[in-house]
């Protein structure tokens, strides 16, 4: 079977690569032999989400945010029976997270929420007329930091961007979460060490009522097993990088200036993983908001297992279509602890 062929696409050069030694070589190239074909504005987009959810910004402001935010939604989600669409339910509350602190970062979520429950008067004044000025003053402050940085973007391309920003959120987060529930599904072992983690968490934290902390976080090693449903279920099948310097591994060469698509999905059952694919990057190419997906899911398990029991109702095929989608949804029932 040929794992790499080179062709041609819209006038470029490419290698499109399946083999898992070849692409897990080019990972640890980042910044050596091959760089990210968007350049200065990966970077660029790149720092954007290290300010908003880099580990640093979610420790000092975000980690009870989130575990608030979670509480509130599982509390509303076991009301809801016989059951929940959870992969729905939880993309939205994730979503809507993401887009309230892109708009609060770039200083125009007030203005942007009010309009939209406004009377549409577009004069000078009205909340509405300020929704569409902060509209316009969102995407200056993008344009500009990008301007910057030396690219030149319309707004329209700005747009789709930042668009992109809270969509990677919620889909690794959502998919990763009802890949966990289906492996905790099928593995009661697992499932009892997770819950024991977590009540040991419970019993040993000094204050009884206080929330999840950093240093809680990083101790669920248990919990930590979300990297490999990241792995199964990762949301992006293939990613591209330009080669500059000349190549050369196992019997392949790839000349500076092609572009390589490393297609980490291709060839394999999804439920079977590649041991050399990671979900949330490695090395230099880690991906910026691997931290927050993670903690998301850690919160969010660490909620479930110790407050609640859950019941898978209906449970539909993961499909790659060529991200991860559930075509007939994820349906659990969730029920509180306290009411059992």
């Amino acid at each position: 079977m040929v794992h790499c062929f080179k062709t041609s696409l819209v006038g470029r050069q490419i290698v499109v690569s399946t083999d898992p030694d070849v692409n897990h070589f080019i990972f640890q190239q980042e910044g050596k032999l091959v760089q990210s074909c968007h350049g200065f504005l990966h970077k660029y987009l790149r720092n954007l989400i290290l300010n908003l959810f880099g580990s640093e910004s979610l420790k000092t402001k975000h980690v009870s945010e989130i575990e608030e935010l979670t509480s509130k939604h599982l509390q509303l989600w076991s009301c809801q029976q016989p059951s929940v669409e959870l992969k729905q339910a939880i993309s939205t509350m994730i979503y809507d997270f993401t887009v309230r602190k892109l708009f609060s970062f770039l200083g125009c979520y007030s203005a942007f929420l009010d309009g939209l429950i406004s009377f549409p008067l577009n004069i000078p004044g009205p909340a509405y007329w300020k929704c569409l000025q902060g509209h316009k003053d969102f995407l200056d402050v993008v344009l500009e930091e990008m301007n910057k940085a030396g690219i030149i973007l319309s707004e329209q391309t700005a747009l789709d961007l930042l668009f992109a920003l809270p969509f990677a959120a919620f889909e690794s987060a959502s998919s990763a979460v009802v890949l966990a529930l289906q492996y905790l599904q099928s593995n009661p072992l697992a499932q009892v060490e997770l819950t024991q983690e977590h009540e040991t968490i419970l019993r040993e934290r000094e204050t009884k009522d206080s929330g999840i902390t950093w240093k809680e976080y990083k101790s669920m090693t248990v919990t930590h097993m979300v990297n490999e449903t990241i792995r199964l279920g990762n949301i992006v099948p293939a990613i591209f990088r330009k080669v500059v310097k000349d190549i050369e591994i196992k019997d392949y060469k790839i000349p500076a200036g092609w572009i390589i698509l490393a297609c980490t999905l291709a060839g394999r059952e999804l439920n079977a993983g590649s041991k050399f694919f990671m979900g949330f990057g490695s090395v230099v190419r880690l991906c910026a908001g691997a931290e927050f997906v993670k903690l998301q899911i850690s919160i969010f398990l660490h909620h479930l297992v110790t407050n609640y029991r859950w019941t898978v109702i209906k449970e539909g095929k993961a499909v790659g279509q060529p991200g991860l989608v559930f075509p007939d949804g994820f349906h659990v029932q969730i029920l509180n602890k306290k009411f059992i």
